[in-house]
């Protein structure tokens, strides 16, 4: 998808949907959690700590997915900041361009130990900038 690098891909399960035969709204930031998980996972070597809180989302719902549609959730960091990272997402129905969901989403970096907030560490940073401007 133009402008998003990243992206994680996953299908609709029956307990996520509700009486309407619908995504239940609450489980789309299940999948944003799952992917951008994902996304981190694949910037960290396995002895690097850096942990983060979700600080505030934004969901703007577009379109209804239903169960088993194969749902692709597109992510990219917008900023990186002193204390916070910017991401938006994009979550996408298989084989079609138009978005079911659009979301922005601010996460605070914190200390793995104490879980106070803490600067965004410098190779986390760096990994991020290197990663989607690679991209660009």
């Amino acid at each position: 998808m133009v402008d998003y690098r990243f992206s994680h891909r996953l299908k609709v399960r029956y307990s996520e949907i509700d009486g309407q035969k619908i995504v239940f709204n609450s489980h789309y930031l299940t999948y944003i959690d799952v992917a951008v998980t994902e996304y981190f996972q694949q910037l960290l070597q396995h002895d690097e700590q850096f942990d983060f809180v979700l600080a505030k989302s934004t969901l703007e719902y577009k379109r209804s997915a239903f169960l088993n549609d194969w749902l692709t959730v597109w992510c990219r960091m917008e900023r990186v900041g002193h204390k916070s990272m910017t991401m938006n997402f994009m979550i996408t129905r298989e084989d079609e361009p138009e978005p079911v969901l659009l979301a922005e989403i601010i996460y605070v970096s914190v200390d793995p130990d104490t879980k106070k907030t803490c600067p965004v560490p410098d190779f986390i940073r760096e990994r991020i900038e290197q990663y989607e401007l690679e991209y660009k």
